[in-house]
């Protein structure tokens, strides 16, 4: 029995080692997409967290913090604040609160980009739901390793 369990954690260990960019690159994906398509910050977020937490489930504490570098209350504080410099943009310009405001840039490895205030307002709910899924889910493996 303890041979099956240190076989289904080094399977475990493998398969988040790979699925961990994977995932976090969909959540970019989803991110990105989202102002045109089904998808966007919410979704994005929870995909990232997944990711996040997997790599929790098959390394440790330490790892998992690793990963995401920075404390996820701060992300929870820097998504809000984001999310309210979108929003604020419209009055700032004269108009409506949360109007979009669209912007033409030339970027000379990518192009022409449309970039406007709704992808930097799901950057912020993407950030916020990174910040709070993992906050909770990192509460709970603290706790539960005490």
């Amino acid at each position: 029995m303890r041979r099956d369990l240190r076989s289904s954690s080094v399977i475990l260990k493998a398969a988040a080692q790979l699925l961990l960019p994977l995932l976090l690159l969909l959540s970019l994906f989803l991110l990105l997409r989202g102002h045109h398509e089904p998808g966007g910050g919410f979704i994005g977020g929870l995909v990232a967290a997944s990711a996040i937490a997997l790599h929790l489930f098959a390394t440790d504490m330490r790892s998992a913090r690793g990963v995401l570098r920075v404390d996820p209350r701060s992300l929870m504080g820097v998504g809000l604040l984001v999310a309210l410099l979108a929003g604020i943009v419209g009055p700032l310009t004269g108009g409506p609160l949360l109007a979009a405001r669209w912007v033409d840039l030339t970027v000379p490895i990518l192009g022409e980009l449309h970039l406007g205030t709704p992808i930097l307002f799901d950057v912020g709910v993407y950030l916020v739901v990174v910040g709070s899924v993992l906050t909770f889910v990192l509460t709970l493996a603290e706790t539960g390793e005490g």
